[in-house]
């Protein structure tokens, strides 16, 4: 039970990859194979980071179904953010019981399991074992409210088009990644991948969802892959809100032990 609450806070954090969505990309490449790829305007460049989701705090609950390898559990995620700040997730069993909570900021990852007792606190660089250095907390953020990697915004980006997509691709030293953008510039898929470290995730964004006069995908799939072993998570957004006064209360209580 613990691994299983633990995994699926990791997998809010985990923005590292392999070389396993190749295939996938080139099918994108295909697509636009008659245009010649170009280096992407600043214009361009500008144009599209306007288009992401900008808030001051996001509220969102949501049904999960997390696999690892060939086993599935349900939860309800309650994510709240404080941009730039703080995540905080609260996870709830199918019977309604609260099993654990966690505190992400930009140093530390926090985390309580309430069915066990235990605890995990964590420097965020923690998460480098499995992601990329090339990437931060701003990351996790933009993965879970549908946004760009802001890293994968750069002037480097290569860029071709076709009637319903922007395809871009990059490069951070090892990490190698394509994302596809509609024609409004939200992304609708992410692939990264990282060969040397036998890793790779696939975000797929869906489902527009009306927010005040904003939109976010209602349905974000995360896959992840890091040897052989294998993570899904799918996220679906029944609630979402902007900009409203929140709280993260968090705490490890006295007579909680560490996780090993």
């Amino acid at each position: 039970m613990l691994n299983r609450l633990l995994v699926i806070i990791g997998v809010l954090t985990i923005v590292g990859c392999k070389a396993k969505k190749l295939v996938s990309v080139q099918k994108q490449s295909d697509s636009v194979a008659a245009v010649k790829p170009l280096m992407i305007s600043k214009d361009k460049l500008v144009a599209i980071r306007a288009q992401q989701l900008n808030f001051t705090t996001f509220s969102g609950k949501a049904k999960a179904q997390l696999t690892i390898n060939n086993s599935s559990n349900n939860v309800s995620l309650n994510i709240r953010i404080s941009k730039g700040q703080k995540i905080w997730v609260s996870v709830t069993a199918i019977a309604g019981i609260e099993v654990a909570r966690a505190l992400i900021t930009p140093d530390s990852i926090l985390a309580v399991n309430k069915l066990q007792g235990l605890y995990v606190r964590k420097p965020f660089s923690y998460i480098y074992r499995y992601a990329s250095d090339k990437l931060d907390y701003s990351s996790v953020e933009a993965l879970l409210v549908g946004n760009a990697i802001p890293q994968l915004l750069n002037e480097n980006l290569q860029m071709k088009t076709d009637t319903a997509n922007i395809n871009l691709n990059g490069a951070l030293d090892e990490l190698v990644y394509n994302m596809m953008l509609g024609t409004n510039m939200k992304v609708k898929e992410t692939d990264l991948s990282n060969q040397a470290l036998a890793q790779s995730m696939q975000v797929n964004n869906a489902q527009p969802m009306p927010v005040l006069d904003k939109t976010i995908p209602s349905q974000i799939d995360i896959n992840s892959v890091e040897g052989i072993k294998k993570i899904k998570i799918s996220l679906h957004y029944n609630r979402v809100d902007l900009d409203k006064p929140l709280e993260y209360p968090f705490s490890i209580p006295d007579g909680y032990e560490p996780a090993k």
